[in-house]
C-alpha cells in the first residue's frame, strides 16, 4: 500500500470521527434552542467546557498511551502493546468513577464555577447532573476510539462515531422535542450516544481485533511517566476548546454582558468544527508517525508530515472562507432573523473566524511532536495555543483594546503560537541533520 493511500485510510476517518463528536455537540444546542430557549442554549455552553474536559482526560491517558503501543508494535512488541493497552482503560475508568463522584457532591458549586447565573443556573445544573455519571464512557471511548485505530482498523472507528452521532441525534428529538425533558433530555442523550459507542468499541476488540485484545495484565505504572508528557499535547489541545469556551464566557459576561454568551455559543459550535478537523488530520497521521517512528524510518515520518501540511492548508483556506460567506446561514440555524442577536451574531462570527487560518499549523505540529516522542516541543506548543497565549490574547483584546476586540483573541494567540511553532521545527529539522 503507498504511503498516500495510507494517509487517507487514517486521516479521512479521523477527520469524519471529529466531525461527528462536533455536529453532534452542535444538534445539542439546535434542539434545545428550538425546543426550551436562549437561556438554555447559553446554558449548555457554559456547559460544554464540563464536557470538553471529559474528553480531553480521556486524550491525556489516550494519545501517549497511543503513541507507546504504536511504537511498540512498530518495534513487534505485541504483549507489551496490549500489556499497556489494558492497564490504561483501566487507569482510566478508576479517575473517571472519581471526578463523577466529586462533581455530583458539589453540583452547585461546580455549576457556578462555569459560570452559571440567575437564568442558566438551574439549567446548568441539569446538564452537568446528568452528564457527570457518563463520565466514564466519554473518557474510555475516546481511549478505544484511538486504540482503535493503532490497531489498524481505523474504519471500525469511524463506524463507531457515526453511531454515536445518529445515536445522539435521535435522541436528542426524542427527549427534548417529543418528550419536552428540556435541557436534562439534551444531556442524556449526549451520555447514551458515548455508551453506544464504547459498546461498538468493545465489541470489535472481543471478536475483530488484530493485535491488541483485553487481557490481564501486570501493573507498570511506570509508563505514564512517558505516556503523559506525550498525551499532554493533545490533551491540552482538547482541553483548550474546554479553556476557550470558560473564559470566553466568563469575560463576555463581564465585559459584553450575560446575552452575549448565546452569541458565543454559536460561534463555539463553529469553533469546535473547524479545530476538530485539524485535530483530525493530526491524530490520524499520529499512528503512521509513531509506528514507523518506532521502526527507525525516519523519512517516511516526514512524507506523512508533508501529507498532513497539505490538508491543513486546504482546510484552512476553505473553512475560513466557508465561515465568511455563510454566516448568515450558520447562524439562522438558531436564531430567528428577528433575534436582537442575530445580526450581531453573524459579525462577531465573521472576526472570531481569522483565527481558523492559523490554528491547523500548531494542532499539526503538537500532534506531530506527539508522535516523534518529542514533548519538550509538543507540550509547549499546545500549552501555549490552548492556555498561556489565549488568557494573555484576551486580557489585550478585551481590556486593553476594547470589549469588541475580544473577538480577535484568538487569531491573536494562534499567530503568536505560530512564530514559537516555527522555530521548533527549525531545531528539529537541524536535530535531524
Amino acid at each position: 500500500m503507498s504511503l498516500r493511500r495510507k494517509f487517507i485510510q487514517f486521516v479521512v476517518p479521523s477527520i469524519i470521527s471529529m466531525w461527528i463528536y462536533s455536529l453532534y455537540t452542535m444538534v445539542d444546542g439546535v434542539f434545545v434552542a428550538a425546543g426550551v430557549g436562549e437561556h438554555a442554549l447559553a446554558a449548555v455552553n457554559l456547559s460544554l467546557p464540563y464536557v470538553n474536559a471529559l474528553f480531553s482526560l480521556g486524550l491525556l491517558f489516550a494519545a501517549g498511551t497511543s503513541a507507546l503501543i504504536s511504537m511498540a508494535l512498530g518495534r513487534g512488541e505485541r504483549e507489551t502493546a496490549c500489556r499497556y493497552f489494558n492497564q490504561n482503560l483501566v487507569v482510566v475508568s478508576i479517575v473517571c468513577l472519581s471526578v463523577t463522584a466529586v462533581t455530583l457532591l458539589a453540583l452547585e458549586p461546580v455549576a457556578r464555577f462555569l459560570g452559571g447565573g440567575a437564568d442558566t443556573l438551574e439549567y446548568v445544573k441539569q446538564y452537568v447532573g446528568v452528564i457527570a455519571p457518563f463520565a466514564i464512557f466519554f473518557a474510555v471511548s475516546y481511549n478505544l476510539e484511538l486504540q482503535v485505530k493503532a490497531d489498524g482498523a481505523p474504519r471500525v472507528s469511524t463506524a463507531g462515531i457515526i453511531c454515536c452521532g445518529l445515536m445522539n441525534m435521535a435522541l436528542d428529538y426524542l427527549f427534548v422535542m417529543r418528550l419536552h425533558w428540556g435541557v436534562r433530555g439534551a444531556a442524556l442523550a449526549t451520555g447514551l450516544a458515548q455508551v453506544t459507542s464504547t459498546a461498538v468499541f468493545v465489541v470489535y476488540f472481543l471478536f475483530r481485533r488484530k493485535r491488541l485484545e483485553f487481557g490481564w495484565f501486570g501493573w507498570d505504572l511506570s509508563i505514564y511517566r512517558r505516556s503523559i508528557p506525550l498525551g499532554l499535547s493533545d490533551g491540552l489541545t482538547e482541553l483548550s476548546n474546554a479553556l476557550v469556551i470558560f473564559v470566553f464566557n466568563l469575560t463576555i459576561i463581564r465585559v459584553l454582558g450575560p446575552d452575549k454568551v448565546a452569541s458565543y455559543t454559536i460561534i463555539g459550535y463553529v469553533n469546535t468544527l473547524v479545530l476538530m478537523t485539524m485535530s483530525g488530520t493530526a491524530q490520524g497521521i499520529q499512528p503512521l508517525v509513531s509506528f514507523h517512528y518506532g521502526a527507525g524510518e525516519r523519512q517516511v515520518c516526514h512524507t506523512f508530515l508533508r501529507y498532513g501540511a497539505a490538508a491543513i492548508l486546504a482546510f484552512s483556506v476553505t473553512l475560513t472562507a466557508a465561515v465568511q460567506l455563510l454566516a448568515p446561514a450558520i447562524v439562522g440555524l438558531f436564531l430567528e432573523e428577528s433575534s436582537p442577536l442575530y445580526l450581531y451574531t453573524i459579525g462577531a462570527l465573521r472576526k472570531f473566524g481569522v483565527s481558523f487560518l492559523l490554528l491547523g499549523w500548531n494542532v499539526l505540529a503538537g500532534g506531530y511532536f506527539t508522535a516523534v516522542d518529542r514533548p519538550r516541543f509538543a507540550l509547549p506548543i499546545s500549552l501555549g495555543r490552548g492556555c498561556v497565549l489565549l488568557l494573555l490574547s484576551l486580557a489585550v483584546t478585551a481590556f486593553v483594546i476594547g470589549g469588541e476586540a475580544l473577538w480577535f483573541a484568538t487569531a491573536l494567540s494562534e499567530g503568536v503560537c505560530l512564530v514559537m511553532t516555527a522555530a521548533f521545527f527549525l531545531r528539529y529539522v537541524r536535530s535531524g541533520r
